[in-house]
This record gives C-alpha cells, structure tokens and sequence, in this order.
C-alpha cells in the first residue's frame, strides 16, 4: 500500500499522569484526495487485564472500584471489573499477575494469554493484553484491595459465573474488558453455565 500519511507533526500539550498529544497530518482518501486531520491521543502505556475463574465452584472474582471519568459521564463511577492495570516496566504476563495480588490478593494459577485489544482506538493508545487465570483457597496470599499509596480502595466481589453474565444485561457490568473476557468464558468455558 502507497504511503498515506505525510506531513505529520505531534506536539506535546500535556506530561502528568499521562501524555497528551496533538497530531496533525495529511491522509490520503481512498477517492485519491489529501484530506488535513488534526487528532488528539492519550497515552498512559499499554495495561492487562485478567478474568479470575474458580473452576470448582463456577465463580468469578471482580473488583470495585471508584473511576472518576465513568462518574464525569453520569453513571456512579463505581465500576465491577476484572482485575487489570499498566504494564508499568514489565512484560504482559508478570503485570497481570502483580497485579492480580495487589487487587484480589491472589496469585493465580492457569494463566492464559487470550488475545490484545485497542480499547478506545480512536483517542487512546493503550493496547490491552486478555489473560485468564484460575483462583481457589490455596490461591491466596494476601487481602488485595490494591495500594493505597496509588490511590487504590478496591473491593472484591466474588460472583456466581451466571449472575456476572446477567449483570452484563443488567447494566451493572459496563465495562468493555470485563464484558469481553466474560464472554470469552461464555463461549470457551461452557462448564461455567452448568
């Protein structure tokens, strides 16, 4: 495929927490015209996310926690999720396990890399690595509940597989990563449903 971009130019508008960036460009229509785009991106790193299954007892373990921009967009804010978080300096794999016991305060076992996700491709460049685990009462090694020192206050919330499916239609489930690797289950693991 011919180039398609040309004449791109990012400026910085933002370096706290995260990097905000203005982009202009140039693209190249498929009618063959050059048509000036101007877009903003956020980047904060690529993250994790993992979907906690019980096996023995068809049981899922999520967190609650507070997100201030789901509030901002007029729901609660207080998100029933999947344990997740940024890769920070560590690969896929060892981010979603640290993070998995500073949330739930377990280390799973059975860990499984699903498949990767841009999440909000049109403003954000976090890429998402899926896993899905396994936890039990031999599992445990701490209470989770993430780090206070980064602001974290999570509950853990510890569904029947069902009820978590149902909860998606309910509208109590409205986070993307949590609905996808939920059913993902649902098509992979079917035992969960009995």
């Amino acid at each position: 495929m011919a180039q398609r971009i040309k004449n791109l130019a990012v400026e910085t508008l933002s370096k706290a927490w995260a990097t905000l960036t203005r982009a202009e460009y140039d693209i190249l229509r498929r009618d063959g015209k050059w048509q000036h785009h101007s877009r903003r991106s956020y980047d904060h790193g690529h993250a994790a996310a993992m979907l906690l299954i019980n096996p023995a007892t068809a049981h899922v373990l999520l967190t609650r926690q507070f997100r201030y921009p789901v509030h901002a967009s007029g729901d609660s804010g207080w998100m029933l999720e999947a344990c997740a978080g940024l890769l920070d300096d560590d690969d896929p794999t060892s981010a979603i396990i640290r993070e998995a016991i500073e949330e739930t305060g377990h280390r799973p076992t059975g860990v499984v890399h699903l498949y990767d996700a841009y999440m909000s491709p049109g403003s954000l460049t976090e890429k998402l690595s899926l896993f899905v685990g396994h936890y039990d009462d031999q599992t445990q090694e701490g209470t989770g509940g993430g780090l206070a020192e980064e602001g974290e206050d999570i509950e853990i919330v510890e569904l029947g597989f069902a009820e978590a499916l149902e909860m998606i239609q309910s509208g109590d489930i409205i986070d993307a990563k949590t609905i996808m690797l939920l059913q993902w289950a649902a098509l992979n693991r079917p035992e969960l449903l009995n």
